[in-house]
């Protein structure tokens, strides 16, 4: 009986694998015509109609390391300084960010600072960002983490995109990682980050018209954020979790590679753990929360994204969890899968999918290289074996131990980015 099980376990974590291996190949082909349409359009001769006024909010806790760069790349945006209101979040800072954004208000008249108490701070950023939410003038709000440099022509590409589009909501655009070259983790972080945007975000966007904003360099109307009712402040995921309510009323947000800023990623496996934690319990909430009314959306591919986070947190990582066990188990000879099939081809092809979708994301980025081959193949066998563990320790503190939902803050390092110049 225990043998038939395991044989049956096998065969259904292959079928679940190969399920998602095939939709990731679907939208990987979705992110390559994309790419060739955003090409296309970029030889176009381009209308530099008016900017509109854009407030930008900046939730910051304890961002001393940061702050200042984000504000002198927001004083240098390609964008007129008067149509600018800049809203620093001090969400119970400790370490001297408020002092930092003083001094940079007096030189910078745009630059307000909105304190929360330290007795009253560090409840999310959705609830700091709602703080601030009253206080922004304009009908477009941006959204910066205080690590960001955006490019200098990255928010007059959101607001010209949203602007000419009035059913769209908001207008997300890309995110790179500056340190990208630190260590061996960055480089993997660098990978995953470029992989899932022109592969997932960009797949998505061009075959489903669905796009899901991230937590930073995103421009988003006001009227369709209040009709939403702000962020919900409850979610580890606010970004994920205000995207399904914005679908929910009918609203629609665009993907915008072109308008790119650069960020400061994990350097640390303890801070990148605590990071990805964070967001798997945030997705756990929102399957909770929004799994119940897929019927009622009135985008029903939206329901097959809720669908998708679902399969992809529990069926998929338990069929990558089982079948590594069972591959290990018998290769020691403790365990004999008895069902015929051509399993070592189906792994081998899937090993050579992932190298090549990945490979073919890089090269979008200009960084397809003998190199990158070879950290694809260290990222297959230890970065995505880490979100198996990363799932895992999310539903055990949710569903187990009922650890508190605390929103953990990414930690910071001194910076040292490059000069960040845009691609021509």
């Amino acid at each position: 009986m225990a043998r038939i099980l395991l044989n049956i376990v096998f065969v259904f974590s292959v079928i679940f694998i190969w399920l998602m291996l095939i939709y990731q190949f679907f939208l990987t082909i979705g992110g390559f015509l994309l790419n060739r349409k955003i090409i296309r359009e970029s030889r176009r001769p381009r209308e530099d109609s008016p900017l509109p006024p854009v407030s930008i909010l900046i939730p910051a806790r304890n961002e001393a390391k940061v702050i200042e760069g984000l504000l002198r790349a927001i004083g240098n945006l390609d964008y007129p300084q008067d149509r600018l209101q800049v809203i620093v979040i001090n969400d119970g800072s400790t370490d001297g960010t408020a002092e930092i954004v003083d001094r940079l208000s007096r030189t910078n008249p745009a630059i307000r600072l909105i304190d929360i108490p330290p007795h009253l701070g560090g409840r999310g950023k959705g609830a700091a960002l709602n703080q601030a939410l009253p206080s922004a003038a304009h009908d477009l709000i941006a959204v910066y983490d205080a690590d960001n440099l955006p490019e200098p022509g990255s928010l007059a590409r959101l607001s010209r995109a949203l602007m000419a589009e009035p059913r769209l909501a908001a207008v997300t655009g890309k995110f790179r990682a500056y340190n990208k070259n630190k260590n061996l983790l960055t480089r993997l972080i660098n990978l995953e980050s470029i992989s899932f945007q022109w592969i997932i975000q960009a797949g998505r966007s061009f075959f489903l018209n669905i796009c899901f904003l991230p937590g930073t360099n995103f421009i988003v109307r006001k009227s369709a954020l209040t009709e939403a009712g702000g962020w919900d402040e409850a979610a580890l995921t606010e970004d994920a979790e205000l995207t399904l309510r914005l679908y929910e009323k009918g609203r629609r947000i665009k993907f915008l590679p072109t308008a790119v800023s650069w960020e400061q990623e994990p350097e640390t496996l303890k801070a990148w753990v605590a990071q990805r934690t964070r967001w798997a319990r945030g997705n756990t909430y929102l399957i909770a929360a929004h799994g119940r009314r897929l019927l009622r959306f009135p985008l029903k591919l939206m329901s097959i994204e809720i669908l998708n986070l679902l399969y992809l947190y529990y069926f998929f990582v338990m069929a990558i969890l089982f079948s590594d066990i069972l591959f290990v188990l018998s290769l020691f000879g403790v365990v004999h899968i008895r069902v015929p099939g051509p399993y070592l081809q189906l792994w081998g092809l899937a090993f050579l999918l992932f190298l090549m979708e990945v490979l073919v994301a890089l090269a979008f980025e200009d960084e397809d290289s003998w190199s990158s081959l070879g950290l694809a193949v260290v990222a297959y066998l230890t970065y995505t074996k880490l979100w198996v563990f990363i799932v895992i320790k999310s539903v055990l503190e949710e569903y187990v131990f009922r650890s508190k939902k605390t929103w953990v803050k990414t930690e910071r390092v001194e910076p040292n980015p490059p000069r960040i110049k845009e691609k021509p």
